[in-house]
């Protein structure tokens, strides 16, 4: 009877030596165990949705990994390092988006890559952490909200990368390299005059941006608008991952046990369309719960950003949530149908190491702005 009281304090000394470390690495507590949950959650869901190929799960553990380790160390970097190493990232992408399309590797008709014999990368992927942060170092010694002429040299911030990613051409990544952007010029604060007259120069310019896209990426959005046109061909991912997540109900079929999945009716189950394995296995409540994480992650980021001591730290922080949650939003969509299909992975559970990397990369920069701020005053 007398074992508790002696166990008790070991167990403090052991919880406040693991937040001590976490401070000392100068991460989040918080954002770490919401991020470790859906990075748990994803690993458990991809098992099943690769069809029980654990050279493949073994593989995605390792880029996780990877991906991990790009987080812990940026978030050992000063803010104030980081600043001034946001026009230089910049730049440095806007070079290898250059190089993309002079000397690009192309694969399925798109030139997006570098080939670098080693390994292959896309340097638009640079360009999603890039942007917001050049965006944020240029606002960062300005007044706030912006003047007329700083909105238009942002928005030329944003519009060179992201043309040249769309000419890849790489739509998806496009959009959301310029939403990051945007949403940097959101959160420095915009009249209500200024946001009605971007809603209809966008609206305008929606009809020209038609006239330019591939027929490809035009029967992506004919299709959201009616996929029965072609229910065996463009139209065939869309109508498969609503049947498997219909199909799901409320609790789902059963971990491994979704028809759609494991028969392979469903394409692409285990990166853009896992949601919907996720649905026809686990039901609404698999969703919601993976939603309901995604939600306390975004939540906890926005909180970081308010906290903030500086522009350029809050600004890159609450675009970095933000852009997070834009992720989740299309992918869900897309796969729920009530957005287009546009080859967007679902944040941290899909497939794949080069948005994984990306996205913990940012989680990287946005808890080294959170755990430095009492050093940041230059």
């Amino acid at each position: 009877m007398n074992i508790t009281p002696e166990i008790q304090p070991v167990r403090r000394k052991r919880m406040s030596a693991n937040a001590s470390l976490v401070r000392r690495l100068h991460m989040d507590g918080p954002l770490l165990s919401l991020l470790t949950a859906v990075i748990l959650y994803g690993l458990f869901i991809l098992y099943s949705a690769t069809g029980e190929n654990f050279g493949q799960w073994v593989s995605q553990v390792g880029r996780l990994g990877l991906a991990l380790a790009a987080m812990v160390a940026l978030a050992q970097v000063p803010p104030a390092w980081l600043r001034r190493a946001s026009p230089i990232l910049y730049g440095v992408g806007l070079v290898l988006l250059l190089l993309v399309a002079i000397h690009g590797s192309t694969s399925n008709g798109a030139q997006r890559w570098l080939d670098l014999k080693v390994f292959r990368f896309q340097p638009s992927e640079i360009m999603k952490l890039a942007v917001p942060m050049m965006c944020a170092w240029y606002l960062h010694s300005r007044p706030l909200p912006p003047s007329i002429r700083d909105i238009g040299i942002i928005l030329a911030i944003i519009a060179v990368p992201s043309a040249l990613i769309a000419k890849q051409p790489d739509l998806g990544t496009a959009l959301l390299v310029a939403s990051a952007g945007i949403l940097v010029l959101f959160l420095a604060g915009l009249s209500n005059l200024v946001i009605t007259l971007g809603l209809a120069a966008f609206g305008a310019i929606v009809p020209v941006a038609w006239h330019f896209m591939h027929d490809y990426q035009k029967q992506r959005v004919l299709m959201f608008l009616d996929p029965a046109q072609d229910p065996l061909g463009a139209g065939y991912h869309s109508i498969q991952s609503q049947i498997a997540i219909g199909s799901g109900g409320m609790f789902g079929k059963g971990w491994m046990h979704g028809s759609q999945a494991q028969l392979e009716f469903l394409p692409e189950r285990s990166t853009d369309f896992i949601f919907a394995v996720i649905g026809e296995e686990l039901g609404l409540l698999g969703q919601s719960l993976l939603i309901l994480l995604y939600l306390a992650v975004i939540g906890r980021s926005l909180f970081v950003s308010a906290s903030a001591q500086t522009t350029y730290a809050r600004l890159v922080c609450g675009s970095f949530a933000l852009t997070f949650f834009v992720y989740a939003f299309v992918n869900t969509g897309m796969v729920s149908g009530i957005l287009p299909v546009v080859g967007v992975p679902l944040p941290l559970v899909s497939y794949g190491g080069t948005a994984m990397v990306t996205l913990l990369a940012s989680f990287g920069i946005l808890m080294s702005l959170n755990g430095h701020r009492r050093l940041v005053g230059s």
